[in-house]
């Protein structure tokens, strides 16, 4: 049985050729597939993505050619520097591993009649097609409008990692929320020691800029970073609470009756990061092929998925 997938609440079987893995498309093998490159060519969310590594390279600019370089303390300049750009660049790879990842999507086109004879359906068996992209929907799945696909556990569409996010990159959207918290908390703290220093030496030596230039670029940081600081780790801490309670923004808007069994805590925890706890989970390389992304190069560059 076909229906729609507007019934708000469903009792669906889990089907063996609906499973996560399921990598059938009407239109693309799985070698084809495995060649792409997922990328939502969205206008505003590209802006938005260049916005979010042109001001991450602000903040990198301003801590370290114009408050710890020009710092006589060595020491204190080496540390917070290495520290800041190792952050920094954690979050950028964050964001790029969130963006250039495939959320979860369903397959396109997959709901054909030869597909629904191959699944010989019990008698009372449910299954629901999305009108909009005609595939067959699995449970929790939601449909993006911007994406144009179907997600897997998608929890929203953020437009500064020009992705949804969902079953399969939330793990890197919460690296890259807990390390842009880092940078923008390091860099206030940055910015609080500089103001001391400069006020206290009366503003001679204090910076390779003029005084005027170098408090207008402080004053900007610092508005960055409060701005960053609050959204990022609002964001973070609503992620960790709905990975603990296995239940995403999107059904928790949408106030839906869960029909799957829950994994609370930190089963919760290690569906999304993998395995025990261990320094891969804040590691935003890891799982990361660069030899088949390398070889995709050689073979005449990537084709975007979307």
């Amino acid at each position: 049985t076909m229906q729609s997938s507007g019934h708000r609440f469903r009792d669906v079987e889990h089907h063996p050729l609906l499973a996560d893995n399921d990598s059938y498309d009407s239109s693309s093998s799985e070698a084809d597939m495995a060649e792409r490159v997922w990328f939502i060519r969205d206008g505003c969310g590209m802006v938005c993505a260049i916005m979010t590594w042109l001001l991450v390279v602000y903040a990198d600019f301003v801590v370290t050619f114009v408050m710890l370089l020009p710092s006589k303390d060595f020491w204190y300049s080496v540390i917070n520097g290495v520290l800041f750009n190792c952050l920094a660049v954690l979050a950028l790879s964050s964001h790029l591993r969130t963006m250039l990842t495939d959320p979860g999507a369903v397959p396109k086109g997959n709901a054909t009649k030869e597909y629904m004879d191959n699944l010989q359906l019990k008698p009372g068996e449910v299954i629901y097609k999305c009108p909009k992209c005609c595939s067959i929907k699995p449970e929790r799945a939601h449909h993006c409008s911007i994406c144009k696909r179907c997600i897997r556990k998608m929890d929203h569409h953020c437009p500064w990692v020009n992705n949804c996010v969902g079953e399969k990159n939330q793990r890197f959207f919460v690296l890259f929320t807990m390390y842009i918290a880092l940078i923008s908390a390091h860099a206030l703290v940055l910015c609080g020691f500089q103001f001391f220093s400069c006020v206290r030496g009366q503003w001679t030596e204090c910076s390779d800029f003029s005084p005027p230039v170098t408090v207008i670029l402080m004053i900007f940081l610092c508005l960055e970073g409060f701005l960053f600081l609050t959204f990022t780790a609002v964001m973070f801490g609503t992620q960790i609470h709905s990975i603990c309670n296995d239940e995403t923004e999107i059904e928790r808007l949408k106030s839906e009756k869960p029909t799957w069994e829950r994994r609370l805590r930190w089963e919760g925890m290690k569906s999304v990061f993998g395995g025990q706890p261990s320094l891969l989970w804040i590691n935003p390389f890891a799982g990361f092929r660069i030899r088949r992304f390398l070889l995709r190069g050689k073979k005449g560059g990537p084709e975007f998925s979307v």
